[in-house]
């Protein structure tokens, strides 16, 4: 039975999606996604337009993938309580999915984005909880919600208010 270009197409995902996270867009050749997905050169063009289309493909996706996370656990009554749930979003997309945020990570810092003063703030807020996030990925503690309550805890009060032992408003185990 022969395969159809959807069912093609998934494992060159799955298999671009592993080599860039491993080794970054410039890292990765259309030969190794070819060879690691049993399949030939023509086929990865065919079916993604080359390692280009397939890394665009790849990173559209986790970014509807983090996208779609926010917008389901958005629902805080508070600034505060907003914060919290992104901290913890991102932490979980840390934990569950690595890969995916080692690609988002090389995509934003690869790009070389120039910094305006209005973007200023988010920027740092990303950065802190991005660059937290990849020293997290690698020592996994403390525990999630302990480390979203410190993010947010020096995003939301500074160094100058900064709490001694903060805790989340609703840790992520609580409805």
């Amino acid at each position: 039975m022969r395969m159809t270009s959807t069912q093609r197409r998934a494992p060159l995902l799955d298999v671009g999606r592993s080599l860039f996270a491993e080794r970054g867009y410039d890292g990765t050749s259309v030969k190794e996604i070819a060879s690691r997905a049993g399949v030939s050169k023509p086929i990865v063009y065919e079916h993604c337009g080359g390692k280009e289309g397939l890394y665009a493909v790849v990173v559209d996706r986790e970014v509807q993938h983090l996208l779609d996370s926010f917008s389901t656990a958005l629902s805080g009554q508070s600034p505060k309580e907003l914060l919290e749930q992104a901290c913890l979003v991102l932490l979980a997309y840390v934990e569950e999915q690595g890969d995916g945020f080692r690609i988002l990570v090389q995509q934003f810092t690869g790009r070389g984005f120039e910094t305006k003063l209005a973007g200023l703030y988010s920027q740092a807020l990303v950065g802190m909880v991005a660059l937290t996030g990849q020293w997290w990925q690698d020592h996994r503690k403390p525990q999630r919600d302990e480390v979203a309550a410190h993010l947010v805890n020096l995003a939301w009060n500074g160094l100058s208010r900064l709490e001694t032992k903060p805790t989340l408003t609703r840790p992520s185990g609580a409805s």
